[in-house]
């Protein structure tokens, strides 16, 4: 038979209230009756229920966890990076999916809100003031994505572009396309931004192509588009647009890298897989799912105090087969 909270109270020589105030509130408990508590607890393999703490804590032990595509790995790498590092904390997670569409964040959320203890918010598509108003409902933190007097986060995407620009510099090219990611996505944003500052530090050209679909399909369909350019190398917003280009680019008859070089970000699975080996900009993915989570507990457990913060993650790039030096035809390179 299980044991119970009597049964460690016994054990630890305490009363069963004293038991659940070091569980769940263990602040509130000197440091030698935890320690009999914990010894009892780890004795016993006591699991405290967790209807009946939350009974006494007021929370319902579970987190809410709000992504823009589970189809995409990117975000199946965040998820499980944050219901690992709920596990540990014995929190469970619901997961939602907005399937790309703005529109619907702020639904889930607030659907949500009414079953969670917080909510952690993955790449939001709404604008900064929509994502002020869904705090109003719950305790919210972001990821890979930064907006004022919210705790969340990001990647130095800046960072990780300078690295894929100067890359390919050092190859010999010097008129780059940039393939972006929907018009909404903060990325997108930072991306081209982190593209733009990098080129002209470098001195080579930018040929930005439009946004597309931040999927296999978005990069088949901006290929033709980043022929027409007359670049010789590529950076794509993530690894599957950059895969979609593969494809498109080897039907169209040209060589990667032979003919045109492309980059990806993310580092996705997938990407080592493709013909040729993508080379990607790599993001800690499930590190920010981790961090993501000690954030959010972090405010639960002491909601008066400022909201914690995080650093930028950074990015590294993995050089594979994608790239190599720039053709002799080069269009667009320095007189």
């Amino acid at each position: 038979m299980a044991a119970t909270i009597r049964d460690v109270a016994r054990l630890a020589g305490v009363s069963a209230s004293t038991v659940s105030r070091a569980l769940s509130l263990p602040g509130m408990v000197n440091a030698a009756t935890r320690a009999r508590v914990a010894a009892a607890v780890e004795q016993l393999g006591y699991e405290p229920n967790r209807a009946a703490r939350g009974l006494i804590t007021g929370r319902t032990g579970t987190i809410g966890l709000v992504v823009p595509d589970l189809a995409n790995p990117f975000f199946a790498s965040i998820v499980k990076g944050v219901q690992a590092r709920a596990r540990r904390h014995d929190v469970a997670v619901f997961v939602a999916d907005t399937d790309e569409d703005p529109a619907a964040e702020a639904g889930l959320v607030r659907a949500l809100a009414k079953q969670v203890d917080g909510v952690i918010l993955c790449s939001p598509r709404a604008r900064d003031e929509e994502l002020t108003a869904i705090a109003q409902d719950t305790t919210v933190v972001l990821v890979n994505r930064a907006a004022e007097g919210m705790p969340g986060v990001t990647y130095d995407n800046e960072g990780g572009m300078r690295q894929a620009v100067a890359h390919l510099v050092a190859l010999g090219h010097h008129r780059i396309a940039w393939v972006g990611g929907p018009a909404t996505s903060w990325s997108t944003q930072h991306r081209g931004l982190g593209l733009r500052n990098a080129v002209e530090e470098l001195h080579a050209k930018l040929a930005p192509v439009g946004n597309f679909a931040p999927t296999y399909e978005g990069g088949m369909a901006a290929a033709d588009q980043v022929i027409a350019t007359g670049a010789t190398a590529v950076v794509a917003y993530n690894d599957l647009v950059a895969i979609g280009l593969l494809a498109r680019l080897h039907a169209r008859g040209l060589s990667v890298p032979g003919d045109l070089s492309v980059v990806g970000v993310d580092d996705i699975a997938m990407s080592s897989m493709a013909r040729p080996a993508l080379t990607t900009v790599r993001l800690p993915k499930q590190e920010a799912g981790r961090i993501a989570v000690e954030l959010l507990l972090a405010m639960l457990d002491d909601p008066d105090t400022p909201a914690p913060t995080h650093g930028e993650l950074q990015g590294e790039l993995i050089v594979r087969d994608s790239t190599g030096p720039a053709p002799n035809n080069q269009k667009g390179a320095p007189a």
